[in-house]
């Protein structure tokens, strides 16, 4: 009886004397982002160390436009954090490939997360994932209630009523139609061509396709994107040419446009600068009946420092952050920064949860132009945002946007040649 006394007590000692030795441990995060501090400090941090006593976490973003170059610095000098905000693609599979960044294919909660959602941070082959995946943002068009309900409008399904809806806001003349300018081209690219495109190209289908060179960009499904963006001018309002990006969420959120072709990532900044009701509608479809498909694009995931010193505990950190009740946490702390997990997740957010629940209906997808397609010059994404500034402004046919992105990329990507 004594004998089993002294061996509880000694194996009560000696967990104890491991939580005392484990309450040492302090995971340091490195992000870009910044704007992000108080959140982790408030709400996501707290949730963890509730549940791990034993971990504490300190979240140490640095500027977003020195990040890549700070983190290579630190990780070069062993000085980098235990784990390691992922950008998508190719700055964190170069990490990967130096031995920066451990390999995470094995963990379990990879199980949670679709295809799509893993591309982003797994070699080409798809053979090794280095980052859980955390969260995407959506495109869509966020549009003012109150203007739609003034004119009697209802969200398009499908292109003819977008500009049946276009039409009647420019015949009324309260509103400018639709807010977004080409000064800064890349709105054009990202919130027009690749925002309705992937209804055209059929999301991934056409996507792979041009990565397997089994298609062209001069293919109608990638010419017809343009067509429809060539029709957009009139509706942008004067001087559309010379708005910037500041510019057009500005014209917005005072109530002086009625639709913003749209990322997520507006959310939070409209729901605090606009004084009225807003909604968002995806892609519309080109004719009713159609399967819809939306830019669903990995924005970030978090991996582990390779040569970690506590590797244990941040593999702890990383489990959860591939669990479900990360991702409740994460989408309603930072709404329109969608978890990453495929799996139903409540977000209380009215315009961030519709936007989220179109995953349901449309097949997501990520812009076609972020993997693979931009590691060579010309860089394709930078390509695809001259062309589609070029065909809003009329300076450019829709064909012939086409034919220089074909060319572009063929000059130096095997498979489209």
């Amino acid at each position: 009886m004594h004998m089993k006394t002294l061996t509880s007590t000694l194996l009560a000692s000696t967990l104890l004397a491991g939580s005392a030795a484990w309450a040492q441990t302090t995971l340091t995060i490195e992000s870009w982002r910044n704007d992000d501090l108080t959140v982790w400090q408030q709400t996501i941090i707290p949730a963890f160390e509730k549940a791990h006593p034993d971990i504490t976490v300190v979240f140490a973003p640095s500027a977003p436009t020195e990040y890549n170059a700070a983190l290579n610095s630190k990780l070069d000098a062993g000085s980098a954090g235990d784990l390691i905000t992922c950008r998508p693609f190719d700055a964190s599979l170069a990490l990967f490939q130096k031995g920066k960044l451990a390999d995470l294919s094995s963990m379990a909660e990879m199980a949670n997360f679709s295809d799509v959602a893993k591309a982003a941070w797994q070699t080409d082959d798809a053979k090794h994932t280095f980052c859980m995946p955390m969260a995407s943002v959506i495109h869509g068009f966020i549009y003012n209630k109150d203007a739609f309900d003034k004119l009697g409008l209802t969200p398009p399904k499908t292109m003819d009523e977008f500009y049946a809806d276009l039409d009647k806001i420019k015949k009324d003349g309260t509103f400018t139609p639709l807010a977004m300018g080409t000064h800064d081209q890349w709105e054009a690219a990202t919130m027009g061509y690749e925002n309705i495109g992937p209804n055209y190209w059929k999301g991934e289908e056409g996507r792979k396709a041009i990565i397997a060179g089994t298609a062209k960009l001069t293919d109608p499904q990638f010419v017809e994107p343009f067509t429809q963006l060539a029709k957009w001018g009139p509706y942008m309002g004067d001087g559309f040419q010379a708005q910037t990006y500041p510019d057009s969420q500005n014209l917005f959120t005072l109530g002086r446009a009625a639709i913003y072709p749209a990322g997520s990532w507006e959310i939070s900044g409209f729901e605090k600068q606009a004084a009225f009701k807003m909604a968002a509608f995806p892609a519309p479809v080109p004719k009713a009946g159609d399967p819809c498909y939306i830019s669903d694009q990995p924005d970030h995931a978090l991996g582990l420092n390779a040569a970690s010193k506590n590797k244990d505990a941040a593999m702890t950190f990383l489990k959860w952050v591939g669990s479900e009740d990360f991702a409740a946490i994460y989408g309603n702390a930072l709404p329109g920064f969608f978890p990453l997990i495929d799996k139903p997740v409540k977000i209380a957010d009215p315009l961030a949860n519709e936007m989220l629940s179109w995953r349901q209906t449309c097949k997501s997808t990520m812009r076609y132009t972020y993997q693979i397609l931009s590691r060579g010059t010309p860089n394709l994404e930078n390509a695809l945002w001259a062309t589609s500034a070029n065909v809003i402004n009329g300076t450019q046919t829709p064909q012939a946007a086409a034919a220089e992105m074909q060319k572009d990329l063929a000059t130096w990507y095997k498979p489209q040649q």
